[in-house]
């Protein structure tokens, strides 16, 4: 199983309580592969060193891939997606997670709960819980039933919310009010 983040490197994303969160998953025995796609954003002063990134895949804790276009070719591969982030607009990776029929987990905060519906397309944790974090994480990994039940709820609701065309006409009706 692959569990598979897709953000810029920052702490704000969770990355500190993702890794936190495998820690506790490995120590009870569950074997999975951790996957975090983007790259450090050193402008930004929440950013995770490479140097970091570099140590949690020595431990075998994560696999870091920086930059990359095969987003949608990871997200084929993945388990379920993960962005236990601590706040966002409207977090594209969930919807691309969504859209590709994933399972996702993440936290609860605007945005994030936006795309995934608790119980529904996903389990929502609070921020910066890598307890409640670990235990979502844990429930989707050993319950496929659930995670592919959740996966086909995300890409209904991406397709009704996110399609092009959605968001389009939506643009459009905003345009119109405005004039």
């Amino acid at each position: 199983p692959v569990v598979l983040l897709g953000a810029r490197m920052l702490w704000d994303k969770g990355l500190g309580e993702l890794v936190e969160a495998v820690r506790q998953l490995r120590r009870r025995g569950l074997s999975f592969r951790c996957l975090f796609l983007g790259d450090p954003d050193p402008q930004n002063p929440t950013s995770v060193s490479a140097q970091q990134l570099s140590q949690w895949a020595e431990q075998g804790l994560i696999e870091w891939l920086p930059r990359t276009v095969e987003v949608a070719r990871h997200l084929r591969e993945a388990t379920l997606a993960c962005l236990p982030s601590y706040r966002e607009g409207l977090p594209l990776f969930l919807a691309e997670a969504a859209a590709a029929g994933r399972a996702c987990v993440t936290t609860d905060v605007p945005g994030c709960r936006s795309v995934v519906e608790d119980g529904v397309t996903g389990l929502v944790v609070p921020a910066r819980d890598a307890d409640r974090l670990a235990a979502a994480l844990g429930r989707l990994l050993e319950d496929a039933p659930l995670r592919h039940r959740m996966a086909e709820n995300g890409r209904r609701l991406a397709v009704e919310r996110f399609s092009k065309d959605i968001v389009t006409q939506q643009i459009f009706a905003v345009y119109e009010s405005l004039l």
